[in-house]
């Protein structure tokens, strides 16, 4: 395939788009206390809108109710109390890739808030797409003995980013990764400036050793390799961030084996005894999750703690039966990675189903087929395509 040709997306057949526009706007309807005439009178927008075009335009207050079930509908998050609060940003308008970056850094600055992390998203125009997983990663960077430097799970978004064009970072265990950005028919790379990559130290509150490891994290989590699906229609570019819990920097992100594998470090750093039947491995663990506690209350960052979280997760479960509504859920991800068995969710079961509106996972942009890329270092066009 020419490398200038970037396929349009497609959406549903017409019946099947008008069946789920009908039904999202029944939930709008019923949710914000609309009687039948405005109700009705709204489907018959939609209705004509889809039988003269083939599809139909959300308004703004559509589109943000939408946001907000898709995180209420999110069954693998145990974060859902406050979906409420999403503040959703309508950027359907932004379609250049030099604006979805400007909007995107001011995600960034507004969503981190000093440290008081609010939930935000930023749905952007069609043909707009983020290849990065999330806005903040560090590289991975393969060495020719098979080891890697940084983070291995990377490796793969590294390589894609090579291609496009990025000479690569100093070559450190925390390089942050430029932004691939396609809009228009093709992708710019945009490296992040370092007051948008809010990094917390981690250190511990009584060894000093642990701080003396170098490790760190990025103070906000922004998704942005989901698809937000919201009546029939689909919005690939819709960037958006809650808090973390801090199982997932401590547990997942530092402490896993395929990771950064910090554990043992930590294990040293703490005077631990490596045998196995020692549990050097849990009681380094726990530690871990100590010092990311202690350092980003330290550093004035919001983040919260499994037993904190999962206790809110049961009030959500109470609220949304009260309000008739039945909660989603796959167990293995509500559990938290550390002491699953002393919160509240251990013991309890979930129906695991996916429901609309809802944030759908994309296939990884290096999979794909070729596309445009322009070099900001170099200006040149280039193509870009999977190993």
């Amino acid at each position: 395939m020419s490398a200038a040709a970037v396929s349009p997306p497609t959406g549903p057949a017409p019946d099947a788009l008008l069946a789920e526009a009908e039904r999202f706007l029944r939930l709008y309807a019923d949710e914000h206390g609309h009687g039948p005439r405005e109700r009705e009178a709204r489907l018959a927008e939609v209705q004509a809108e889809v039988a003269r075009t083939g599809a139909y335009t959300l308004r703004t207050a559509e589109l943000a109710h939408g946001a907000r079930v898709a995180w209420r509908n999110s069954s693998r998050c145990v974060g859902r109390l406050p979906w409420r609060a999403l503040e959703v940003r309508d950027l359907r308008h932004v379609t250049h890739p030099d604006d979805v970056f400007a909007y995107l850094m001011a995600h960034l600055h507004d969503a981190l808030g000093g440290g008081r992390i609010r939930p935000v998203i930023s749905i952007f125009g069609p043909g707009v797409r983020v290849h990065n997983d999330q806005l903040l990663r560090y590289a991975g960077y393969r060495q020719p003995d098979g080891t890697v430097v940084g983070d291995p799970q990377n490796v793969p978004l590294t390589g894609h980013l090579r291609r496009l064009g990025w000479a690569g970072g100093p070559g450190t265990a925390f390089d942050v990764l430029p932004l691939a950005i396609e809009g228009r028919g093709r992708v710019q790379l945009y490296c992040l400036p370092g007051d948008a990559t809010c990094q917390v130290p981690i250190t511990h509150p009584d060894c000093p050793g642990v701080g003396e490891l170098g490790l760190r994290w990025f103070a906000l989590p922004v998704l942005s390799n989901m698809t937000l699906e919201v009546g029939g229609l689909s919005f690939p570019a819709a960037p958006f961030n809650g808090w973390y819990l801090q199982t997932e920097i401590a547990a997942r992100n530092l402490a896993d084996e395929g990771r950064y594998d910090a554990l043992p470090g930590v294990a040293r750093a703490l005077g631990l005894d490596l045998s196995p039947r020692r549990l050097w491995r849990d009681r380094a663990l726990v530690e871990l999750n100590v010092a990311v506690l202690h350092s980003f209350d330290r550093a004035g960052v919001r983040i919260t703690d499994h037993h904190a979280v999962t206790r809110q997760f049961v009030r959500f479960e109470a609220e949304e039966e009260r309000a008739g509504r039945a909660v989603r859920g796959r167990w293995s991800w509500l559990i938290p990675p550390l002491s699953p068995a002393t919160t509240p969710v251990w013991h309890r079961q979930y129906t695991d189903r996916e429901e609309r509106p809802g944030f759908f996972p994309q296939p990884p942009a290096w999979q794909e087929e070729r596309v445009e890329a322009v070099c900001p270092f170099t200006g040149r066009l280039q193509g870009a395509a999977a190993d």
